[in-house]
């Protein structure tokens, strides 16, 4: 018997297992939408009505994924949160009908099992997956600023344990086919060869079984055996253990959201109805939430930012086709040219020469990627025969032996023209004459390093931040000689390697450095005017950037950032000025982190975590600290000034649209992803409004504060940078 549907296919094999295929047309991933509502109706009454039909396996369609999730566009569509809660309700209801079949139902899962997808998983009696690197299994809602909404919050928990739940829904992460086995999550793991072989298995030896008792919790013996089953009783078998456990759980995610978050708390809320209360509660407040968190302001902006992203994926950029890459250079073996090494053999799969000036540099350049690539070995995410092959595409020289054919050459050296000059003009005469000479400079313009080009057409700049293999932009940099297809190269460089990537005009600072500098300024200068260092950190923190301003200068140096300062400075005038105050940081040696003397206290005494401040900067700067400033106006006053430059560079033409600032300054500086990035937080705040604050603070602390002429046009007309 075969029944076909636009979704879900249905045949039954003559062992009487029955083949749930789902396929979405027209679409390369399946996602669930409520207008298939009607169609997993009559499946489920076509399963009933069928009494040959002894199990059933549900498996995808698509060659390399199981579901991945909700259809995002149907969540923003959402008006009210009603409209949402009664999407969670659907899900309740479909989910709960799909375990009472009266048949045993296994998820055959090969490719990514998210959100939704693995929540119609966990509705299944039994998941069997494939072993492949593709297959991943995850609740990453919380990156929406959502939470799992079709009973995930409760089928969860009771499956892996509390602690193992919350680990997965409050940061999103994706286990592997062996992690998820370890803990529970799925039942078996096989080659994808035989996935429906394996699953159909399953089903028969689940068929006439207590379908209510698949799971059977362990014995007490059993659980007293292990490390994780002590803990496991101890705090999750127990009433007082869970108090603990759900205390501790909101210490945490509190001590990273700052409050800034919802869904993390809607989540743990979510769970601990559905324990201690019984699962109706459970299920109630996860509808509940659910529909909350979907018309929140926060998932509204992280939802722009799935978006944005996934828009940016399909960008071309530039109206031109890319030249073919085989093989790259990477000169410099330092941190930032090991980076790019690393995620170009990892991610790109191309292979890498690297050139140093010295053994010792190269065998940096070469120990990182070895480094990275044997701890994923240690970890079972890659075989050692993977590895190898991976590193064998990264070689080392001390010469330009090697180098003849790389299509690309990524420079990565000190900041300093003259050797940047010299670089040019090397891999001129040892590359081909159509190699591209790409610049990780983050300060020097592009141009005057191609001045030094007899093809100045070749010549880009690829801005990657640190450390390469963790930050996720690329900002490159076009000069008005660089050639289209230079630029076309350089985008798709950038998104094999992993990258999300935005395009912008070469000068000084770029985009990224350049709306970070009144930023980190006016950081200074509320320290010089007697602020505490920790009180200006937690400040920005209670914002929402991942790390303070002045934790960010020890981290980048400051030395760096004193170098970065006077081009910028003689580019934009006093705007762009650092407090004077600082060029006696350096007069002390006070580089930061690298040298361990900066405005907190290094050492190998000095314990992982918060650290205490180096009260002694305080007497270099020539202040006494103890002003106290109200921490919204503190963060205020360091942020507007990051709109206003933000502004300027898109009325410059600097970036090409707010879409690409606001990512670049998000994936780039850590702007607070639920404020959408700058020119979403300028909508949110009015444009009139905004430029009434810069005005305020203008006529208070000084001209810096003068609101740009595209802010001002902008507000006249009662415009906004988004619709």
């Amino acid at each position: 018997m075969t029944s076909e549907a636009k979704t879900f296919s249905l045949s039954v094999r003559e062992d009487g297992i029955a083949l749930v295929t789902i396929d979405v047309a027209g679409e390369a991933m399946n996602t669930l939408k409520a207008e298939f509502g009607a169609e997993i109706g009559e499946l489920f009454a076509a399963i009933r009505a069928d009494k040959a039909i002894k199990g059933v396996v549900l498996i995808s369609g698509k060659p390399d994924n199981f579901v991945a999730g909700a259809d995002i566009n149907m969540l923003k569509a959402c008006k009210t949160a009603e409209g949402a809660e009664q999407l969670s309700r659907m899900g309740h209801a479909t989910m709960a009908e799909l375990g009472k079949l009266g048949v045993p139902v296994v998820a055959a899962i090969h490719g990514p099992a998210l959100g939704g997808g693995l929540e119609l998983a966990l509705a299944c009696h039994a998941r069997v997956c494939t072993d492949d690197a593709k297959t991943v299994l995850g609740l990453p809602e919380v990156q929406l600023g959502l939470l799992p909404g079709s009973g995930g919050t409760q089928r969860l928990p009771r499956l892996v344990g509390i602690a193992a739940a919350l680990d997965m829904m409050l940061t999103g992460k994706q286990l592997r086919a062996k992690q998820a086995k370890k803990i529970g999550l799925v039942d078996e793991v096989v080659p994808k060869s035989i996935l429906l072989e394996a699953a159909v298995k399953k089903a028969k030896y689940l068929a006439g079984k207590n379908l209510d008792d698949v799971h059977p919790k362990p014995g007490i013996l059993s659980q007293l055996t292990s490390i994780p089953g002590i803990t496991k009783l101890a705090l999750e078998e127990n009433a007082y253990g869970r108090k603990i456990l759900w205390e501790q759980a909101r210490k945490k995610l509190l001590a990273k959201t700052r409050g800034n978050y919802p869904a993390p708390e809607r989540i743990v809320d979510a769970v601990e109805a559905g324990i201690e209360q019984g699962a109706a509660a459970g299920y109630e407040a996860e509808a509940k939430g659910f529909g909350q968190l979907v018309v929140s302001p926060q998932a509204a902006q992280l939802m722009n930012i799935f978006f944005a992203t996934t828009e940016m994926k399909k960008d071309r950029m530039v109206a031109a086709e890319p030249r073919a890459l085989h093989k790259i250079g990477v000169l410099g073996g330092g941190l930032m040219g090991a980076g790019i090494a690393y995620v170009t053999i990892d991610k790109a799969k191309l292979p890498v020469r690297l050139k140093d000036a010295n053994d010792k540099g190269v065998n940096h350049g070469l120990g990182y990627s070895w480094k990275l690539i044997n701890e994923r070995v240690k970890r079972r995410h890659m075989t050692k025969t993977e590895a190898s092959a991976r590193l064998s595409q990264l070689t080392g020289t001390t010469d330009f032996s090697g180098f003849k054919g790389c299509d690309m050459v990524v420079e990565a050296v000190f900041e300093d023209l003259k050797l940047k000059h010299q670089m040019v003009a090397d891999i001129e005469r040892e590359c081909g004459p159509d190699t591209i000479f790409a610049t990780n400079t983050s300060s020097l313009p592009i141009a005057s390093i191609a001045e030094a080009s007899a093809k100045p057409e070749n010549v880009i700049g690829l801005h990657y931040f640190s450390p390469v293999d963790k930050m996720p932009l690329l900002e490159i940099i076009k000069t008005d000689k660089t050639a289209p297809e230079v630029i076309a190269t350089g985008v798709e460089f950038g998104k094999k390697q992993g990258k999300t990537v935005i395009v912008v005009n070469d000068g000084a600072g770029f985009y990224v450095n350049r709306i970070l500098a009144p930023y980190m300024n006016e950081a200074g200068r509320i320290l010089v005017e007697g602020v505490r260092v920790e009180q200006i950190d937690k400040s920005l923190l209670d914002f929402g950037f991942p790390v303070g301003p002045i934790t960010l200068l020890d981290e980048v140096g400051i030395d760096v950032a004193t170098k970065v300062g006077p081009i910028l400075e003689k580019a934009f005038g006093e705007r762009m000025a650092a407090p004077a105050a600082f060029a006696r940081l350096l007069d002390d040696d006070r580089k930061g982190k690298k040298n361990g003397k900066g405005f907190y206290v290094y050492g190998p005494k000095v314990k992982k975590g918060a650290k205490d401040v180096d009260e002694s900067v305080y007497s270099v700067l020539g202040i006494k600290p103890g002003l106290a400033m109200d921490k919204a106006v503190l963060a205020e006053r360091c942020v507007l000034l990051m709109v206003n430059e933000a502004a300027r560079c898109l009325d410059e033409g600097i970036i090409a649209s707010a879409r690409d600032g606001d990512i670049g300054a998000i994936f780039g500086i850590g702007f607070p992803p639920f404020l959408g990035g700058p020119f979403r937080y300028a909508d949110s705040l009015g444009l009139p409004a905004l430029v009434d604050k810069l005005e305020t603070y203008a006529a208070k602390l000084g001209e810096r504060f003068q609101p740009a002429e595209l802010l001002k046009r902008m507000a006249a007309e009662n415009r906004r940078f988004y619709g």
